[in-house]
C-alpha cells in the first residue's frame, strides 16, 4: 500500500507546560533529581562523581550525550544504588509524581523493575509496595496543591536475567494494588521476548496487558517478537518499524516532489492495528536507536510515522539522563517538524486511548483532555 506524506503544519504560540499530557514510556530510575541522588547516596555510603546538583545533572547528561553505552548505562549504576532501601525508594516515587504534575503530565505510567532493587534485603513485594506508596503520597501532594495526576505502575523484568515468570506472578499479584501493566527491559540484542514467552503466556491467561520494549537497539525481528511471543498491546519505543516503510519520492504536474510510502507486511500490521508505538525523540538520538536514518533530530523518522497513520506517542523514557521533559519533547517536535496545537493534541489522544486503563477511565481521559485543548483554542 502506499500514499502520500502531508505538508507539516504551523508552530503553535502558547506554553506546553499548560497542556494536559500523558506519559507511558518513563523509567523510575532514570528520574530523579539530583539533589536526591546525593542526600540518598550519602545515607548509604554511595560514591558520586559530585556531590554538586548542577553538576552532578550534567554529569548525567554528559554521559547520556557521550556516544559511550558504558557511559550511559553507568548513570544507572548510580541512580539504582540509592533506591535500595523502602525510604528510599517511597522518596524517590513520590518525587517522580510530583516532577511529572509540574510538567503538565495528568496521567502516567512508570516502569521500573523490582528485581534490581533487593539488595539492602527488601522482598520483590516489599518493593512494589513501597513504590506504590511514594506513588500514592505523590498523587495525594498533587491534589492538595489543586492539581490532578494518576499514575500506574508498569513492573519490569531485565531481558538477561531468568526471573521473567517471577516477575510476571509479581505483577498479576499487584494488579489492584497499583500494577496496572508489564514490562521487560535491558539489552534488547540477542534476548528477545522469545525468552519470556511462558510468562507472557501467564499474563495473557490472567488478562494482563504487556508493553514490550521493541525496534530500539534491535530491529524488525525484535518488534515480531514482541507482538507473536510478548503479545505487546504497545511497543516501547518501536521507533525502527520506520525500517519496513519505503519512502519514494515523485514529482507531480507542477514538479513539487511528493514522498510516496510502502508498507511492508509488519508495518502495515503495527500501523493498521493500531498498536502504539511509545517514541522517545531524544533518547532515540542520544541511544543510536535512529542512527540509520540520520544523526539529528531532524531525521528522526517519528514525523514520517505520524503522518502515515501510526499510533505515535510521545514520551521522555528517562528524564535524568536525557535532561528533557514531556514539555521539552513536545517543544523539540514543534521546533523541527512545525507540530500545531491539533498534532499535540492527537499525539496526546494518541497516548490517553492506549493507556492501561479500564474503559470508562479512559474515556474520561480523553474528554479531559480534548475540553482542554478547547478552552486553549
Amino acid at each position: 500500500m502506499t500514499e502520500a506524506l502531508n505538508d507539516s503544519a504551523t508552530a503553535p504560540d502558547f506554553d506546553l507546560r499548560d497542556l494536559p499530557k500523558v506519559s507511558l514510556h518513563d523509567h523510575l530510575d532514570g528520574g530523579l533529581r539530583p539533589a536526591t541522588i546525593i542526600e540518598l547516596a550519602a545515607a548509604v555510603g554511595h560514591d558520586l562523581p559530585s556531590t554538586d546538583p548542577v553538576a552532578l545533572g550534567q554529569w548525567f547528561r554528559d554521559s547520556a550525550d557521550s556516544g559511550s553505552l558504558v557511559r550511559y548505562l553507568e548513570t544507572f549504576d548510580h541512580t539504582i544504588a540509592v533506591m535500595q532501601t523502602r525510604e528510599g525508594l517511597i522518596r524517590v516515587a513520590k518525587e517522580f509524581v510530583e516532577d511529572l504534575a509540574d510538567d503538565g503530565v495528568v496521567y502516567g505510567e512508570v516502569r521500573w523493575a523490582p528485581e534490581q532493587h533487593l539488595q539492602k534485603g527488601l522482598t520483590l513485594d516489599e518493593v512494589v509496595e513501597a513504590v506504590q506508596e511514594g506513588l500514592e503520597a505523590g498523587m495525594a501532594a498533587v491534589e492538595e496543591s489543586g492539581r490532578e495526576i494518576q499514575v500506574g505502575q508498569l513492573i519490569t523484568a531485565m531481558r538477561h536475567a531468568d526471573r521473567g515468570q517471577e516477575i510476571a506472578e509479581l505483577a498479576v499479584r499487584h494488579r489492584d494494588k497499583g500494577a496496572v501493566g508489564f514490562d521487560i527491559a535491558g539489552a534488547e540484542l540477542g534476548f528477545p521476548a522469545s525468552r519470556f514467552r511462558d510468562a507472557f503466556t501467564y499474563l495473557a491467561e490472567n488478562n494482563f496487558p504487556a508493553t514490550v520494549h521493541a525496534g530500539e537497539a534491535d530491529g524488525l525481528a525484535s518488534i515480531q517478537s514482541a507482538l507473536v511471543d510478548g503479545r505487546a498491546l504497545r511497543l516501547g519505543h518501536g521507533v525502527r518499524i520506520a525500517e519496513d516503510v519505503t519512502v519514494d519520492f515523485e514529482a507531480d504536474d507542477d514538479g513539487e516532489q511528493i514522498g510516496m510510502v510502502s508498507f511492508g507486511t509488519l508495518a502495515a500490521w503495527v500501523r493498521d492495528r493500531g498498536i502504539a508505538l511509545e517514541v522517545c525523540p531524544s533518547s532515540n538520538l542520544q541511544t543510536g536507536a535512529i542512527a540509520s536514518f540520520g544523526d539529528d533530530i531532524s531525521a528522526h523518522p517519528i514525523d514520517m510515522l505520524y503522518q502515515t497513520g501510526f499510533n505515535v506517542t510521545i514520551n521522555t523514557d528517562n528524564r535524568l539522563m536525557s535532561g528533557v521533559t514531556l514539555t521539552d519533547e513536545f517543544n523539540l517536535l514543534v521546533e523541527t517538524f512545525d507540530y500545531d496545537l491539533d498534532d499535540l493534541l492527537e499525539l496526546t489522544l494518541n497516548a490517553a486511548e492506549a493507556a492501561f486503563l479500564p474503559l470508562e477511565e479512559k474515556e474520561a481521559l480523553v474528554e479531559y483532555i480534548n475540553e482542554a485543548y478547547a478552552n486553549l483554542a
